[in-house]
Formats: C-alpha cells, structure tokens, sequence
C-alpha cells in the first residue's frame, strides 16, 4: 500500500497562529454553522405598549342559579370528547379556541342571573382606539373592557365582527395610543422567526417566539373555509387569543386564533390568521361594520391520485365539484366532476386554496376559471356572486326539488333523497340525508353534513319530515341512539337532546 506524503511549509513563525485563528474565525461565522440567535429585546420593548388585555362580562338568565357548571368537559386538563371520531385520529382533540370554557369564572346573584367573565388579547392599530382581536374573545359579551400597558382600564365598543374568519374591531375613546405596524403575510416564509404577544391565563404582556411551521393550513372547521392559516410553534395558550403575531421586523403578520391540543395548552401546534386576510375584514368592519365576500355556490373536494387517474388529468391538483347550488357557478356553466385548476389566474393546487381566493375576489367582478372537464382544459368566464349569510345560504343552497325540514331541538337540517343520490350514498330505502348542522345537539355527537340518518332512538326513519316528527317526541335532557349511514359504514351515536 502506498502512503501519501504531505508536505507543510510554515512561511514564518505566525502562519500557525494565524491559521488556528482563522479556523476559529471559520467555525464561529454564520455561514459555517447557523446564525445568531435573533434578539427580541428591542422588538418587545417597541410592540408590548400596544398590545392590550380584553376582559368580557357576559350575564344571562338561568333556571338554577345555585348550580355551578362541574361538568368534567369545561376543566382545561380533560380533553373534550366527539363521538363517532376514533380516539387516536388527530381531529379526536379538534382544534380548540383559545378562550372557551377554561377561563370562565361563573357566579350568580340575587336575581337570578349567570355572569361569566373571559380573557384574551388585542393590539392597537390607530392612535385614536381602534383594536384588533377575535370574534370569539368578544363574541356574546355585554360588557367589553380594555386593559392598556399604562393600566388604565377602558370600556370597549364593538364596531364590528365576523365570525367566518374570526376577526373583531373594538374602539376605545383615547388618543395619542401606541399602535402596532402591520406587515404582509404573503411575504413570509416556513422557517422564518416569529414571535407572540399576549396574556396567556391572565399573564399579561407575555412573550414567546418560534418559528412558522407551514402556510396556508385549511383546519376542519364550517366557518374556517375563507381563512388560510399561518402554523407556528410559538407557545400559544390560552388567553393569547386575539394577539399579534410579529415578524422580526416588529410587523404584525398574523392574528393568533387557535391551539391543537390534547390538554387544552400548548403542544406545539398553534395558527394565526393571516394580517393580509385580517386587514380586508378590519377595513370592512370599519367601513360598513359587516363583510362581504366572494362565493362560488359550489361544494368542493380535494384531488387524489385516483381521481386524478379518474378524470385523466396529469397528477393530483385543483378543486373537484362535488355539489352545485343555484348561484354564480351554475350560472356559468360550471357542472357536477368539473376540476377547477385555475380562478382568476391563481393556480390551485389543493382544494382549501380555492375558498379563501374566491372570498377575497371582488364581489361583482368577472374572471376566468379554468377547469377540467373530460381531460380537457376549457375556460369559463364567472361573475362572482356575494357570499349570503348563514341563514340565507341555508336557504339558497338547497338544491330544487327537495324538501328539507329542521329539527329545531337538535340543531340539524335534513332533506329527502332522490335516486341518484341513493346509489351514490348506497341507501336502497328510508332514511334522511343530513343538509346543515348547527351548533348543538346533533353536532356534539358528532353528525356531519352529508350522513344519513337512518334510525333515531329505535325507529326507522321514512324520509325528512318523518325524521322531523320524530325529532319532535324526544324528551329534553334524555339521550338517544341514532343510526347514520357515513360513506356506505353504519355507525351508532348517541345524541343528548337540549334540556328546555
């Protein structure tokens, strides 16, 4: 085996010296390892001023005013549980508000009546009052106070909220009040740093920073669809709730909103509403204190690679048309299996980018939408309609010629089913497909839009107004089985009727 020689000539007696230096120099530089550490010092001492504390009273009456609510559910260290959702899947722990149950402390006085006070965060965005935080901080409040950083305390007025995207605009009667610089969340970046401000349990002005962990995340929740959320693993808990995310140029790019979590705190999961989408509805809020959106009239699905093969389109992108109500998309001639590949000339990718680009388009405005239709790419032109509100898009998306009925004291909406409908959901006979859920009952045990309900509490169900009737014999406070059919597997619930 040969040995290679190496040769070293020392070019005077301080070439080691200086190369040893050089080494070190080396391995201490940014580009050899990482760089510094970022110093937030500067950025909290320049933003905390403007970041505020929100405190809600909210009084309402109660049949038992001796009652204390001990329910294990509201404690912030037993995680919620949603039937029919096996208990290892991801969204068994959903995605939780900041601010729910855990921080609500209820007394009751002499006449009876129920007060509840929450806490969340809020930051300053004029010097004369105006303060951004959550729908849900604020959401069914009589009494809004703002705590500022110089401790004055300062009853709030809602100007506006919008609970689609979550966002609220308080105003406070003050001058001259520290205020925060918004940025733009289209420019940040996975990986970059970023950091909170907030009163995580009360905690005021408390700071935590971390970095963004990906973009544009769809979370699976009905009044999500329009918000395209910012991930981080910043430390968020709750009580953050409506507090500013920064970038480290000490820009606001998002809005804290919500955890994932399996015991009500921090587990490194957390997502902002992006400023760019906030700014739109603040604007709105403050202009004419309600929002409009763009809508399609369209229900959608992601691509798979099956699908894909399916429709014969190159690989897995866009958005399927599962469903068309009477609006904008049938109007231009979009069908039932077409793919929405690009709207406006926004690539879409995945189905949850379409809703947030279609709800931010101007209302009125005509664009181009190009589909795949048969394996071949043909472009509509499409004047976006007005997203209509919740009880008129319950109305107005109701497909003709079926009847729906609601059951008012299960929070649920039904309707018939034709024959194609039965092949496609494999139910031969009987039966009511579920339209719409709404906060309660039938939502808590866990009944989605799209399952059909084929008995309830022993009986099977006919069609919708029977389902209606028999809604209508169940005794407040009592829970009852009901048989739902989800994607051709019958599965039991069980459903607790509202007390009255």
């Amino acid at each position: 085996m040969r040995q290679a020689k190496i040769h070293i000539k020392a070019v005077s007696s301080v070439a080691p010296a200086l190369a040893t230096l050089a080494v070190v120099g080396w391995l201490l530089s940014p580009t050899a390892w990482a760089q510094e550490l970022p110093d937030f010092t500067a950025l909290v001492e320049q933003n905390s001023p403007a970041v505020v504390n929100i405190s809600t009273t909210n009084k309402s009456l109660t049949d038992n005013p001796s009652a204390k609510n001990d329910s294990p559910s509201d404690s912030p260290n037993t995680p919620q549980q949603i039937p029919g959702i096996p208990d290892d899947s991801p969204f068994h722990d959903f995605f939780r508000r900041f601010f729910d149950e855990e921080n609500r402390n209820n007394s009751f006085d002499d006449e009876e009546r129920r007060e509840s006070t929450s806490l969340g965060s809020g930051f300053i965005i004029s010097p004369d009052g105006y303060i951004a935080t959550n729908n849900h901080v604020i959401e069914g409040a009589d009494e809004i106070i703002v705590l500022l950083s110089d401790r004055r305390e300062l009853e709030a007025k809602l100007i506006g909220a919008d609970k689609r995207s979550d966002i609220a605009l308080l105003k406070v009667e003050a001058n001259n009040l520290p205020v925060v610089k918004l940025g733009s969340s289209a420019n940040l970046k996975v990986g970059e740093w970023v950091l909170a401000i907030g009163s995580p349990f009360g905690f005021d002005h408390s700071v935590t920073a971390g970095i963004v962990s990906a973009k544009g995340r769809s979370l699976p929740e009905s009044n999500s669809n329009y918000v395209p959320f910012i991930q981080t693993d910043v430390a968020i808990n709750p009580g953050n709730s409506g507090g500013p995310l920064f970038n480290l140029q000490g820009e606001v790019v998002g809005v804290n909103a919500q955890i994932f979590s399996r015991t009500g705190g921090f587990m490194g999961l957390s997502f902002s509403i992006p400023i760019d989408i906030a700014n739109n509805i603040i604007n709105q809020l403050k202009e004419k204190g309600t929002v409009s959106r763009g809508w399609l009239g369209v229900l959608i699905q992601d691509v798979t690679g099956e699908l894909a093969e399916s429709f014969k389109i190159d690989k897995p992108r866009g958005a399927l048309i599962a469903k068309i109500f009477d609006g904008p998309g049938k109007d231009a001639g979009l069908e039932i299996g077409d793919v929405i590949v690009t709207f406006n000339g926004q690539p879409i990718k995945r189905s949850s980018e379409l809703p947030p680009i279609v709800g931010s388009t101007e209302v009125g405005s005509t664009v181009d939408v190009l589909i795949i239709r048969q394996g071949k790419e043909i472009t509509l032109k499409l004047k976006v309609g007005e997203l209509p509100s919740e009880d008129e898009l319950d109305a107005s998306t109701t497909p003709s010629g079926k009847h729906t009925e609601k059951a008012h004291a299960l929070a649920l909406t039904v309707e018939d089913m034709d024959k194609e409908t039965r092949q496609k959901l494999d139910v031969a006979e009987g039966g009511a497909l579920v339209h719409r859920v709404d906060k309660g009952p039938a939502k808590e045990a866990g009944i989605r839009p799209g399952d059909v309900l084929l008995m309830l509490n022993g009986e099977k169900i006919k069609d919708a107004a029977h389902f209606k009737e028999l809604a209508k014999d169940l005794k407040p406070g009592s829970a009852v089985p009901v048989l739902i059919s989800r994607q051709g597997s019958p599965t039991f619930l069980v459903i607790r009727v509202a007390a009255e």
